[in-house]
């Protein structure tokens, strides 16, 4: 029999298992249920992926990131593991050719988003399926106190009482509270928990207030070694941001969902590649992206939770070498957060009228539309109805918490074909050209359904099979198309509403008006705990976010800002001095130029020491 070591050194190449990992594989080989809580980059795939190749049957593998999942899809398939994927954007065929594989091939993994769990045609093939393990990624969505709380995820523990089967549940962040809620919400048999700890010793936090936040990102960035990270906002802001720094003569570019699947991909491994040194980004990028080299991770923006800053920073130096985690603040970001939590929450009654105006919008009539999946266009809703795109947004997240769809912003819909003509007739008709006739006859071989309904299809494989590229092969559907032998639905992006039941009667809509409280508050917590974080002068940064984790009893870090302050406050008095020597003049920005650049004491302490020097008389006023 093989062993949970052999089979990581035959599929991964790895010769030992990182910290917990094998005890979590242990616990999931026994059949317990285990919740791992694993930092980022901790390695959390491995931990169901070692135990799932050892059992008999597949394992179910529920996520909420659609690009995640395709990209885990695809390293499996390149190491010769059959797994397979469903989530929003596949065509109802796509969905049960897939389905049926899981329940009736030899696959070892199906990945699966969330709201898939309640359709019919899930339920219908789930009896068929030898399930090994049922998989919970990013466990934190089942918890109604976590940061990103989706309803969906309630469905996987109604799950457990079809299938018997051992629960891994996996998030890189979860306080006591959320994660007692995960092992509740999901079943567990008994409780058990692993933690790799979230100490990060090679981990510098800084904490900076600026109000030119664009100079002290080009001093981090140039005094910094290595690639690093830059996490904004807004769209618009990382294309501004990544401009503004290549004006400067450095190696950036941008990353954001509204950018191309293709060019999202090409940008990435470009910056893995270390082609691209710094990447301007949404928290779009990041996600399972495995380049443990990156020597800082800047936040240009206040993030809304310690959860979500805790998971970014922690990018920086995972392969255990000095790296820093900076954060640039100031009072306009405060007053951002505190607009932020003010529409996230919109009342009620909007978001009843919202509901309604969803399905007016789409022409979906009472008791109509249960699974329906649509394409929703954010900015034409908005303008039609005169709304705010901010209030509609945190409407439509709302209403996704209450279980009545799920909202996937983005997700790419790829390019689809009918055969109009008669097959009989089709081979009697005469083509303009000889490209035409080739990817017809590639397409008749390589998918089925084609005369009968629109049948999604690879592009990159039908071009390969045919001998074209890319381009030359949408030329040649359009022509086919214009000349009535085929229909041809290019590949689009979208965000896509699936409805999870059929459009109720105003008065029905269920909304929780307890629990959309409850988690109105506990979202104003959080911001209010990163608030607390960048203002907090005396915890150490590192123990300020151990304690919010839940890990009470821990040493100062001596690396952040706060731990460095005393010592380096005796030593500032000496190198301003030193500095400051045989000067009868000077100005307060030279001072700053010398003494701000990253990983020196911050304004507030340059600032102080050189007022007591100033006020001693050690060292001249500066000019104003």
């Amino acid at each position: 029999m093989e062993t949970p070591l052999g089979i990581l050194q035959r599929y991964w190449g790895y010769d030992s298992f990182r910290p917990m990992q094998e005890e979590v594989v242990g616990d999931a080989l026994r059949g317990d249920d285990v919740l791992a809580i694993l930092p980022t980059g901790g390695g959390k795939s491995i931990c169901f992926q070692v135990p799932a190749m050892l059992r008999p049957g597949i394992a179910l593998v529920v996520t909420p990131l659609i690009a995640l999942m395709k990209d885990q899809v695809r390293n499996l398939r390149d190491r010769g593991i059959k797994a397979l994927a469903v989530h929003a954007g596949m065509s109802g065929e796509e969905v049960d050719l897939s389905l049926n594989n899981a329940a009736f091939g030899d696959f070892k993994f199906l990945y699966l988003s969330p709201e898939r769990l309640k359709t019919r045609v899930f339920r219908n093939y789930l009896d068929a399926m030898d399930i090994s393990y049922i998989v919970v990624d990013e466990a934190h969505c089942i918890s109604q106190w976590g940061y990103d709380f989706r309803p969906d995820y309630l469905d996987i523990g109604l799950l457990r009482e079809k299938v018997d089967a051992p629960v891994i549940a996996l998030t890189a962040t979860a306080t006591p509270r959320v994660a007692e809620d995960i092992m509740e919400k999901l079943r567990f048999r008994k409780p058990l928990m692993r933690i790799a700890g979230f100490e990060r010793p090679n981990l510098s936090y800084i904490v900076r207030n600026t109000e030119d936040k664009n100079t002290r990102l080009m001093q981090v960035v140039s005094n910094l070694p290595g690639s690093g990270i830059v996490y904004v906002r807004s769209r618009a802001r990382a294309e501004e941001l990544s401009a503004f720094l290549r004006s400067q003569g450095e190696n950036a570019s941008f990353y954001h969902a509204g950018l191309g699947n293709a060019e999202r991909t090409a940008r990435q491994d470009r910056w893995k590649r270390d082609e691209i040194r710094v990447m301007v980004c949404t928290n779009a990028f990041g996600m399972g992206i495995d380049k443990p080299e990156v020597r800082f991770v800047v936040h240009y923006d206040l993030p809304e939770s310690p959860e979500a800053y805790f998971q970014e920073a922690g990018r920086a130096g995972r392969d255990g070498k000095e790296s820093f985690a900076i954060l640039l603040w100031n009072d306009t970001d405060l007053r951002r957060l505190s607009q932020f939590q003010a529409v996230s929450y919109p009342d009620t009654e909007f978001l009843e009228d919202l509901y309604q105006k969803v399905h007016i919008f789409h022409g979906i009539p009472y008791e109509q539309g249960e699974f329906r999946q649509i394409k929703f266009d954010l900015t034409e809703f908005c303008r039609h109805y005169n709304l705010q795109s901010n209030t509609v947004y945190s409407g439509l997240r709302a209403l996704e918490r209450e279980g009545h769809w799920t909202y996937s912003e983005d997700v790419e819909i790829r390019t689809r074909v009918r055969i109009l003509i008669e097959r009989n007739a089709l081979y009697r008709t005469d083509l303009e050209e000889p490209s035409m006739e080739t990817v017809l006859e590639t397409l008749m071989r390589s998918y089925t359904g084609l005369f009968s309904a629109t049948v999604p299809i690879d592009e990159d494989y039908v071009a390969s099979r045919s001998g074209l590229s890319i381009p030359q092969l949408r030329q040649v559907l359009y022509r086919l198309s214009v000349n009535h032998i085929i229909r041809y639905i290019p590949e689009d992006r979208a965000s896509v509403l699936f409805l999870a039941h059929s459009r109720l009667y105003p008065g029905n809509v269920r909304i929780s008006k307890e629990r959309y409280g409850l988690l109105r508050d506990a979202s104003a917590e959080r911001s209010d705990t990163m608030k607390e974080y960048v203002m907090e002068t005396e915890t150490c940064r590192s123990r300020f976010l151990l304690k919010y984790f839940g890990q009470a009893e821990s040493a100062p870090c001596g690396k952040c800002d706060i731990c460095r302050t005393p010592s380096e406050g005796k030593d500032l008095e000496k190198r301003i001095k030193a500095f400051l020597k045989g000067k009868s003049s000077y100005s307060l920005g030279e001072v700053e130029e010398r003494f701000g650049l990253p990983g020196s004491p911050d304004e507030r302490l340059w600032k102080d020491v050189l007022r007591k020097l100033i006020d001693r008389e050690e060292v001249p006023p500066y000019t104003l």
